[in-house]
Parts: structure tokens; C-alpha cells; sequence
């Protein structure tokens, strides 16, 4: 006999809430293997194909989409050992614990995430029961009754299957015969016609009705606010559209707001003649080797400058009232793509030489643009490098990426009059800023940091003394 199982909206990680559903990969009635993905959904940090853990059929789809569920609510149900469409029983070794069929996860919902497998539990075989057929023709399943002892909702459904077999009634068309169920539904204004019953032959159970009432709810705290009427608007307020914040867009002002308020950022800026720097890089792309991107060397650079000013690679602890400094370099720098503004971030980033940071920085641009970058990767940043230079302008004082201490931009590269060697000369130059935290430093770091990279940067040869 089927066993339904639940899984619900893993925990994404990184202390993310919820997340939006984006596209349903599966239907009502699909057979899925263990882990398939079966729906995609956007977090505020990226967008997720989430596998389920169990092989069976689905029976029920929590969430229509572009609604957003709170981690923890229900995404699907699936019969594990359902009979499938073409008459065949699901089955798989890989989903069942026992011969009984206990249905146990499969550890993968995400890569660098995961389910712990499902307890063992003790199951109750209770006599087949003879079942009368229903007055509409149809029949309820009969064979033993297996009862997993794996909670209360389990129970319910035990219970509810149980007074089904025991009475063989199935109501109209609709397949309910608690009285309880009725009674739920009655009063939360449900339409038990449009429930797909999850229990023997389509039978509604009070859990398929709690689970409906469940996801309105959710569906009606995250719906979004409707834009104000004329009739309801003040006279002085123009038309226009109401964007929600969530998503991408939520999570970015969440954080810049968070950094604004806790952060007493200062920034300095220098201009530097990057002449040389772009001498260096063209010669090394010359060679045939994989190519050098400008950004790989900004960003080994930056590493150089950290290990001598490791106080802008730190963040604040106001709990214990600490500055903590940090080994390892998790460099991030923006990237700007059709879904916002993120974040991507190179783990230890000083440990790699300038081809590796150019692979890397290649690798993570490429998953940005195309939406599949892991939370992992969006997260765990110690330092910020901002190439806004990209928008085609000179200058920004950006906001520091909380909780880090600093973040360097970047602005565009162009053609100035430069006195060079004590005379006026047409260089590329570039505006650099630093924007840091004061209370990891005072000026006299921050202002060392700078002119370290503004030197390397005029003079890439000074970073051989580091290499």
C-alpha cells in the first residue's frame, strides 16, 4: 500500500526564510525518481532547482507560481509505492529503508545543503478489513492498514483512512467521510471539491485540508500590496506601479539599510595612472596563455594590500565589542545582471595566482548572469571589490557589504592629461575609492591601503616584492 510522504521547503541555508516559486517542475499525477528536481524557486540570493528526496507519485502541489513559502511549508506530497500511471508500481531501493517500504531521504535536496535521512520507524499492520463498495460505484482500497509512528500528522491520516475502511462510505463525488474534515473545511470556508485527497482512492484526510488552509495563508501574507485607486489616493499623488521589495531587490535594501545604520563608513579616493597596468596585462594576454582579465588583477592586488593592512579584512563584533580579523580572503565584487545586483564571492582568494582568480572570476560571472550561482557562493565575503567602471563612470562612494569592513572601487579607465616623467603626457588614468568601517581603522590605514594599490596599479612591478 502507498505511503504518502511530505517534503517540505528545505532550508536554503545561510539564514534564508523563504523563497519564491518560480516555475513548477512536475504535475499532480507525475512520477518523480529520488532526487528529481521538482520545482524551481528564487531566493534572495539566487535561483534553485529544489530535488525532491522521495520516489513515488506526486499527489499534491503546495503554492502556485510566484508565491512565496516560508522554509518549513509544504512543497509536495508523493505515494511512495503509488501504482503509476501505466499501471506500474513505483518503487525504488534507493527511497526505502526496509521490505516494508519506509521511504527514507536521500541526503541530496542541495548541493553543500542536505536532509538528514528519515528516522527508522515502527509500523502497525492492522487486519485487512473487508470493504463494502460505495454507493457511488466506487470502492475503498482495502489491505493492511500500515501506520507510521512519525508524528501527529501521520496519525491523522491513520485515524481518517482507518474510519474510512471501517465505514467503506466515500460521500458524492467528493471522497471525505470525517465528520472532523467537514466540520475543518466548514468553518476556514474550504471547498473540499477542489482538494485532491491524498489518502486510499483520493479519500480527503484532515491533513490535505490543514495543508490547503496552510498554504492560503502563506499565499496571503506574501500577497503583494495593491497599488492605491484613485479613489483612495490623495489628490497630490501621481499614478504609478507598486514594485514589491523581495527577492534580489528586497534582500539588497535589507542589507544596505542594515549597513547605513550600523556602519560609520568614511571614504578617501586617489587617481592613479594605470598606463602601465594596462601595458602589463596586454604583454601577459600576448603570450598565448589563457587570458588575464583586468579584474583578476585589480583583484591580486587587493590581496597583496590586505596581508599588509589586514585591519580593512576584518569585521565588527559589537555583542563581545571586538574587532575580528580574518586568515582568509573571501573576496567579493559586484556583478550586475538582469535579476539585480548580486554579489558573488571567490573563496580564498590569496591563495590563488592572477590566472587562477581570472578562471574564477570567469566561472562566477557566467553563473550570475545565467541565475544558477549557489547560496554558498553568494555568501562568506570578507572584502568587496566594486568595478563600477563598467557603468562608464569616474567615481562612487559605495556602501560597505555588511558586515564586512571596506569594499575598493573602481571607476572607468580613459585617456587624461597626466604629467609623466615631468611632462605632460595623454595616460589611461583611474579614479580609485576605499570606502571602510572607522571603527576597524582610522584614516592613516585606510589612506596606506590605497596608496599600495594606486602604486601597483602605476607600478605593477612593486607587487613582485609580495609574490
Amino acid at each position: 500500500m502507498a505511503q504518502v510522504l511530505e517534503f517540505r521547503l528545505p532550508d536554503l541555508g545561510e539564514g534564508l526564510t523563504e523563497a519564491e516559486i518560480v516555475r513548477w517542475l512536475v504535475e499532480v499525477g507525475d512520477v518523480v525518481a529520488v532526487d528529481q528536481p521538482v520545482v524551481e524557486v528564487e531566493t534572495a540570493k539566487a535561483m534553485v532547482d529544489v530535488p525532491c528526496p522521495y520516489a513515488g507519485v506526486v499527489t499534491a502541489r503546495f503554492g502556485e507560481e510566484g508565491s512565496e513559502l516560508p522554509v518549513g511549508a509544504p512543497l509536495i506530497t508523493v505515494a511512495v509505492g503509488a501504482a503509476a500511471p501505466g499501471g506500474s508500481t513505483e518503487a525504488s531501493t534507493s527511497s526505502t529503508a526496509d521490505s516494508g517500504g519506509s521511504a527514507a531521504g536521500s541526503g541530496n535536496v542541495l548541493v553543500g545543503y542536505g536532509t538528514s535521512e528519515a528516522p527508522a520507524r515502527r509500523r502497525r499492520v492492522r487486519p485487512t478489513l473487508a470493504v463494502p463498495a460505495a454507493a457511488n460505484g466506487r470502492s475503498v482500497a482495502a489491505g493492511p492498514l500500515e501506520e507510521p509512528d512519525d508524528g501527529p500528522r501521520a496519525q491523522t491520516a491513520a485515524q481518517d483512512a482507518s474510519v474510512a475502511v471501517a465505514t467503506g462510505r466515500v460521500d458524492g463525488p467528493v471522497p471525505v467521510i470525517s465528520p472532523l474534515v467537514r466540520r475543518l473545511a466548514r468553518e476556514n470556508g474550504l471547498d473540499l471539491k477542489e482538494l485532491t485527497g491524498s489518502g486510499p482512492d483520493g479519500l480527503i484526510l484532515r491533513a490535505d485540508v490543514e495543508y490547503a488552509l496552510r498554504a492560503a495563508a502563506v499565499q496571503t501574507r506574501t500577497a503583494p500590496v495593491p497599488a492605491a485607486t484613485p479613489a483612495t489616493a490623495p489628490a497630490t499623488t501621481p499614478g504609478g506601479t507598486r514594485v514589491p521589495l523581495k527577492g534580489v531587490r528586497g534582500a539588497v535594501a535589507d542589507k544596505l539599510s542594515r549597513s547605513r545604520t550600523e556602519i560609520p563608513d568614511a571614504t578617501c579616493w586617489v587617481d592613479a595612472d594605470a598606463t602601465e597596468l594596462m601595458r602589463a596585462r596586454a604583454a601577459m594576454n600576448a603570450t598565448g596563455a589563457p587570458k588575464i582579465s583586468l579584474l583578476a588583477l585589480l583583484a591580486r592586488i587587493c590581496t597583496a594590500a590586505l596581508a599588509r593592512f589586514p585591519e580593512l579584512n576584518s569585521t565588527v563584533d559589537m555583542a563581545a565589542r571586538e574587532i575580528v580579523r580574518l586568515d582568509a580572503v573571501h573576496l567579493g565584487f559586484a556583478a550586475q545582471t538582469e535579476r539585480g545586483l548580486v554579489v558573488p564571492v571567490v573563496k580564498d582568494a590569496q591563495a590563488r595566482d592572477t590566472e587562477a582568480l581570472s578562471v574564477e572570476f570567469a566561472r562566477l560571472t557566467e553563473a550570475a548572469r545565467t541565475g544558477t550561482l549557489t547560496p554558498a557562493e553568494l555568501t562568506g565575503g570578507t572584502f568587496t571589490l566594486n568595478n563600477y567602471g563598467v557603468f562608464g563612470v569616474d567615481g562612487s562612494t559605495p556602501i560597505i557589504n555588511h558586515p564586512e569592513a571596506a569594499m575598493l572601487g573602481v571607476g572607468r579607465i580613459v585617456p587624461k592629461p597626466w604629467v609623466h616623467e615631468g611632462e605632460l603626457a595623454v595616460r589611461q588614468v583611474v579614479q580609485l575609492s576605499l570606502t571602510f568601517d572607522h571603527r576597524v581603522c582610522d584614516g592613516g590605514t585606510a589612506g596606506g591601503f590605497l596608496r599600495y594599490v594606486a602604486d601597483c596599479v602605476e607600478q605593477p612591478a612593486v607587487l613582485l616584492r609580495t609574490l
